[in-house]
């Protein structure tokens, strides 16, 4: 589930400086809007690259003597800095053994290039020479992948050669500044290559996007242009779109481009897997397109950003799960009969956004409470906008032998047209008749439940138990029903392999028996010892949740499972919130 220690070229990337013939002169580093750096450790992390650059801008190649003393403020612990040339040899480093070394394709576990991003954030744009670039990699000695940020400048040394001075850290956190430096490097694009730079918003290999934050692009008019987030959205006017609190938004943040050319608009929306919405600040700016004008934007969740109170207090999964029972014994008496009850507002059984359906066996939608006039509609090829063929899903979760289970995927509220996380219970039932139908309730913006753990776990337990090793490709599929928001489902051996690990498939092969939570406990060890000893259970770990940098308590929920002579472990974790 996490990486063994990484080798010590991969332990290069903290705080770099690159050496290269780059174009452009050496300048203070910019002051644009919104650079304001919330954390001291981010501040800090700038301060050390400023005052890099400014000894290699007055004492030249003189000074890489200077960043070669360990203990030095320019080499203490995971900070310290090395030298490249632009086609990224290794000229100077703590570690003599990597002198030499071409690393300019190096690549974080995503794929992202690390060495190329950094050159390219402070060269690509002709009056931007200094900006951050994220990519993720376990600490020195480290385990788990994390998030790094890297802040780097374009120096010009006494002999005319250019450099780039960088540092970077491990920070979970987004800052205001990083959402600012990825608006301004795709307005550049934009400016510079008009709808071309289009496709790199959407690159997942590319700079733009980064943890939960990406690129979109909206005309005056409102027309969606680009939205990697939500692309069946592009091309769809979102001009009247509003918050959870009734704010106009994308309104809002057009009238900010055009008063000011730039600025923030504040609203609250539901962060991916919780039932509240949060703060999220959103930096927009104009970027001339051709003969008119586009806005572009990206937004982030602030660290401690302030959540809304509930209007009403959403059911828990349990809670649904009892409806969805209670209700399937009322469908076995009654059949079709039970309509009308069904679709009275303000019942148990329809209330603000949850309501139920009923598909027959073939997926044809024969009763929607909200939406009568869908009615009739097959939906058993139905797929959400991430491409995740949740109708699918629906009919294998109801044919399984347990006749019932969880299905999430992003759908739109009702009235709405931003996909949002949508968990449905769905459970086999047999009318009176004797014709078996699918009955479904759903619930958006279910916060996370230790039930749906177990059920994906007890699901993916079941294909390994009667599929061995040939399951995993099923379970390593990021638009099947085993990964969904931030939970993903892991396999492994009794003696610590990895064997499946859809978010880190590099992990894949390797054993980590030894590995450690942030407590120092051998949850691997911990986690096989359960499930051998009693077939299943939950266990305790400490980690970083995504977004923070403070620990968090985890569970674990793990299974044992025999296939012929093979025995796995089978798990998934949640972050709970206190």
């Amino acid at each position: 589930m996490v990486m063994e220690t990484v080798a010590s070229l991969w332990s290069l990337i903290p705080l770099l400086i690159v050496v290269g013939a780059v174009a452009g002169g050496a300048q203070p580093a910019p002051v644009r809007p919104g650079q304001i750096y919330e954390h001291k450790d981010t501040r800090d992390l700038v301060a050390l690259v400023n005052n890099a650059a400014e000894v290699v801008s007055t004492k030249g190649e003189a000074a890489f003597a200077e960043f070669r003393v360990a203990g030095s403020r320019w080499r203490q612990g995971e900070t310290y800095i090395f030298v490249l040339d632009p086609q990224g040899n290794m000229l100077v480093h703590p570690d003599p053994a990597l002198d030499g070394k071409n690393v300019l394709d190096l690549k974080d576990v995503n794929g992202r290039p690390i060495i190329r991003g950094i050159i390219a954030a402070v060269t690509t744009l002709p009056n931007k020479q200094e900006g951050w670039y994220h990519y993720q990699w376990p600490v020195p000695d480290g385990l788990l992948p994390r998030w790094k940020s890297t802040y780097a400048r374009l120096v010009t040394a006494p002999s005319g050669k250019r450099y780039i001075v960088a540092a970077g850290m491990y920070n979970d956190r987004m800052e205001r500044a990083f959402v600012v430096d990825a608006v301004t490097d795709a307005v550049g694009q934009i400016e510079k290559n008009g709808k071309a730079a289009f496709a790199l918003f959407h690159d997942p290999t590319g700079p733009f996007l980064v943890k939960d934050a990406y690129i979109f692009v909206v005309d005056r008019n409102g027309v969606d242009l680009v939205n990697p987030g939500f692309p069946n959205l592009e091309g769809r006017n979102i001009l009247d779109v509003k918050d959870t609190q009734g704010k106009p938004l994308i309104r809002e943040m057009l009238e900010v481009a055009e008063a000011s050319g730039s600025g923030w608009v504040d609203y609250m929306w539901p962060k991916p897997g919780e039932s509240v919405s949060t703060l999220k600040s959103t930096y927009v700016s104009k970027a001339q397109m051709g003969d008119q004008w586009v806005l572009v934007g990206c937004g982030v969740y602030l660290a401690d950003a302030p959540k809304v109170a509930p209007v009403q207090r959403k059911m828990t999964a349990p809670e649904l799960m009892a409806l969805v029972r209670e209700g399937a014994a009322v469908f076995e008496k009654e059949g079709e009969k039970a309509y009308p009850a069904f679709r009275k507002k303000g019942s148990k059984w329809f209330h603000g956004d949850t309501y139920f359906f009923v598909w027959n066996m073939d997926g044809t939608l024969v009763f929607h409470a909200a939406d009568p006039a869908i009615e009739g509609r097959n939906d058993s090829g139905i797929k959400d906008v991430q491409g995740r063929p949740f109708g699918k899903m629906i009919l294998e979760a109801a044919n399984s032998p347990s006749a019932e289970g969880w299905v999430h995927y992003m759908y739109p509220e009702p009235g709405g047209i931003f996909p949002t996380w949508k968990s449905t219970f769905v459970k086999r039932v047999t009318f009176p008749s004797g014709e078996q139908h699918i009955i479904g309730c759903g619930i958006y913006n279910m916060q996370m439940d230790k039930a749906f753990i177990e059920d994906v776990v007890n699901r993916a337990a079941a294909l390994v138990s009667s599929e061995g090793s040939a399951a995993f490709g099923q379970l390593r599929d990021k638009k099947g029903p085993f990964v969904f928001m931030d939970t993903y489902v892991f396999v492994e051996t009794p003696k610590g392999t990895e064997l499946v690990n859809p978010a880190t498939p590099s992990l894949e092969g390797k054993n980590l028996i030894n590995l450690k939570d942030l407590k120092g406990r051998p949850v691997n060890q911990e986690e096989i010892a359960a499930a051998m000893k009693d077939g299943s259970a939950w266990v305790d770990v400490y980690w970083y949740k995504p977004g923070t940098n403070e620990p968090a308590h985890k569970l674990t929920y793990v299974r044992k499972v025999q296939y012929g002579g093979d025995t796995y472990i089978v798990g998934s974790g949640v972050y709970l919130e206190d």
